[in-house]
């Protein structure tokens, strides 16, 4: 059958002679190029001889040859021969079969294989088509890769990176069954929904990851849920199996599991089992690199499901706590715990700014609709702004929602809300200049710990009888000064209050870390001892500085060698390692010098300089200097003391406010430290100061005491 339309013919050609004569021939007229499209192993071309001649006569003409093949295991051998005289390309699934020069097409009607030639053939000389095809193979030759790569990753066992979505569940099942099989570590966060629809469809799989782990030849299988009375049974099941299982409160959006090579992800929720209609799945590294770190963020933050189980059948009463970093995840329990509210919603906002971004992600309304639509009685703590003023003019229903205003609250930098004093969320802010609330929001924890929510009501209840009686007496002025002293005296009680639980609590603990072996239960006891120690340092802080304020600094003075102060201070410090830097080095010419003085203060002003000089140092030396100065005009000798470091210096911004409360740009401290040392020196009738060094790099700190 042959077709004509203008220059050429086309034509389908019968009989396997005369398909063998047309291949000939095509071979013969190619001046330029040849470009084949195969799905099977062109063996024929090496072994016909009449084709292996013409073959090779194309290839002594230097006419460029060109395959696109798909490559696999059993014909690795046939295409590393043939890649010697032409350039070979493979693409994953290639169902196609054609030949094409610069002015001729070859296509079989019947697909063919390597062991026979063609009964049919189409051939072609019509430049439209020849052209048609040449553009296909171009587009298929783009999408294609080298030969050699693909038989690298296939003798190396390398896997081409992928990211797919599949959409057919026995290919979701064969695809997480595969992974499942060749992984050396598994970690699966999920819903119950996922766990059920794992064991009803993939849990033999598990198997082969749980041996590997016995022997010791992996990481084992690990899996995060939130475990409650209607999960205990099949989380039990998954424990015997051999998997370790972590509970977390607040779960994730989606469920994911992730090996050391591959990621599958899904957003559905797998009721009652149900297996998922599509899944996301990834081998590339962005995806399994940022997926581990998340699943290994979470596990650590979890409970053992052994202990979870224990305290749920036993009624005993377990506090969730846990800690966020992820701007989105903090927004969304954030909004979520305000969605839930029944009874009572409670914000203390640090600054006006504060509340601005939290208006704009929607908080302040799912609380006004509390409000008016459950009868939830809301109470906000802020400073007065006027812009905040104008926006709450236009809440549709301000009386439903009560604001008190205080001062700017320089020193707090949290958002604190607490829900039906059930649950509490205090979102810490990073950066309070920052317009939006994902900007602006750091680290956030949550707790539904019973005694750290009804502290939080304490000191909001206090917070908002002070207002209330700001309020009352603001009209005069001897009445603000009572005000103030009650502020004060509230304040020392606080800290009073904050320092009396601390000690047990730090005796307590200590003597429970000495008396436990296991490594994750001493972790979580150090966590407790260092932060009631930090609240214990919060407490003295906070007295000290309402004593300073009050002038009632109690100063008892005692004859001591300075140079002991410092070597003990340095010891101090080098016993906590965990807050010095290995690049970090202190160094220290002893001097024997006296001074008459308050020992125990003084050393807290030094260990105070040198805890600030470690904190802004990343790396290199802190210096420690004293030296007399006996250049005063009075009978009088000094000491001088300096602190020199090789750290960041002091920012302009700060330095005119360094030894006033709160001046710090750091979040990691109160900014009180500075504020008290000036005034325990100031109160021995010495002085303190700092500068940034000559060279351009660190700070010195000075003090100057008399000496006896």
């Amino acid at each position: 059958m042959t077709s004509n339309a203008g220059r050429g013919k086309t034509e389908i050609v019968y009989g396997t002679s005369n398909v063998l004569n047309a291949e000939i021939h095509f071979f013969s007229n190619a001046r330029i190029k040849v470009d084949t499209c195969v799905d099977y192993m062109p063996t024929l071309a090496l072994r016909i001889e009449s084709i292996r001649k013409s073959f090779l006569g194309v290839k002594d003409r230097h006419v460029k040859l060109r395959y696109i093949t798909e490559i696999t295991t059993e014909n690795i051998p046939h295409w590393k021969e043939l890649m010697n005289i032409a350039e070979v390309r493979h693409l994953d699934g290639i169902k196609s079969n054609f030949m094409v020069s610069e002015r001729e097409y070859l296509s079989p009607v019947v697909l063919n294989d390597s062991s026979g030639i063609a009964s049919q053939i189409i051939y072609s000389s019509i430049h439209e088509i020849v052209e048609q095809q040449t553009c296909i193979f171009d587009s298929l030759w783009n999408k294609a890769i080298e030969a050699e790569q693909k038989i690298r990753e296939i003798e190396e066992g390398i896997m081409p990176i992928r990211t797919r979505i599949i959409e057919n569940q026995d290919e979701i099942i064969k695809e997480i069954k595969s992974k499942n099989n060749s992984a050396s570590k598994l970690s699966v966060c999920s819903t119950f929904g996922g766990m059920q629809m794992s064991y009803n469809f993939l849990f033999d799989s598990f198997e082969k990851v749980i041996d590997k782990y016995r022997k010791g030849e992996s990481e084992g299988l690990r899996w995060i849920i939130s475990i409650d009375k209607e999960t205990i049974p099949l989380v039990k099941t998954f424990i015997e199996a051999g998997i370790r299982v972590r509970h977390i409160k607040n779960m994730l959006p989606m469920s994911f599991g992730v090996s050391d090579k591959e990621v599958s992800i899904t957003i559905e929720k797998m009721e009652g089992g149900k297996m998922i209609q599509s899944m996301l799945i990834s081998n590339d590294p962005l995806y399994t690199v940022h997926f581990n770190y998340v699943f290994d963020g979470l596990w650590k933050t979890g409970i053992d499901a052994v202990h979870r189980i224990r305290d749920i059948e036993d009624g005993t009463y377990l506090a969730d706590i846990e800690v966020f970093q992820c701007a989105s995840r903090i927004r969304e329990v954030y909004l979520d715990l305000l969605k839930g509210a029944t009874k009572e919603i409670l914000f203390i906002f640090p600054s006006p700014n504060a509340f601005s971004r939290q208006h704009k992600i929607g908080a302040i309304g799912l609380a006004e609709k509390a409000a008016v639509e459950r009868n939830v009685k809301v109470r906000i703590l802020m400073p007065a702004n006027k812009l905040i003023d104008k926006t709450v003019q236009k809440l549709d229903y301000p009386h439903k929602i009560n604001i008190r205003y205080t001062k700017q609250m320089r020193g707090t930098k949290a958002t604190i809300l607490v829900v039906d004093r059930k649950e509490s969320l205090v979102m810490e802010i990073r950066d309070d200049s920052k317009a939006t609330f994902d900007e602006a929001v750091g680290l956030s924890t949550y707790s539904n710990s019973k005694a750290g929510i009804l502290s939080y009501v304490f000191i909001f209840k206090n917070l908002w009888k002070q207002i209330e009686l700001y309020e009352d007496i603001k009209k005069s002025h001897e009445e603000l000064m009572i005000l103030d002293k009650m502020q004060q005296e509230f304040i020392n009680v606080a800290a009073h209050e904050l320092r009396t639980p601390m000690q047990p609590i730090l005796s307590i603990t200590q003597i429970l870390h000495s008396k436990i072996n296991d490594s994750q239960q001493q972790e979580l006891l150090d966590i407790v001892i260092r932060n009631a120690k930090r609240l214990n340092r919060l407490s003295d802080e906070i007295l000290d500085v309402t004593k300073l304020e009050s002038r009632t600094l109690d100063i008892k003075k005692e004859q001591f060698n300075l140079n002991d102060l410092i070597l003990n201070a340095m010891d101090d410090i080098m016993l906590g390692k965990e807050s010095i830097s290995k690049n970090v080095q202190l160094s220290y010419e002893p001097r024997n010098i006296f001074l008459q003085a308050d020992k125990s203060r003084i050393a807290g002003v030094i260990s105070n300089l040198l805890n600030n000089a470690i904190k802004f140092t990343p790396e290199g030396t802190i210096t420690i200097s004293i030296d007399k100065d006996e250049t005063a005009k009075n009978e009088q000798n000094w000491v001088n003391i300096n602190v020199r470091d090789t750290g960041q210096g002091i920012d302009i911004n700060i330095f005119p406010r360094l030894f006033t409360k709160f001046a710090s740009k750091s979040y990691n401290g109160t900014g009180l430290g500075l504020f008290i040392s000036k005034g325990i020196v100031e109160a021995h009738g010495g002085k303190i100061w700092a500068k940034n060094n000559v060279d351009g790099v660190g700070a010195t700190f000075s003090l100057s005491l008399p000496v006896i």
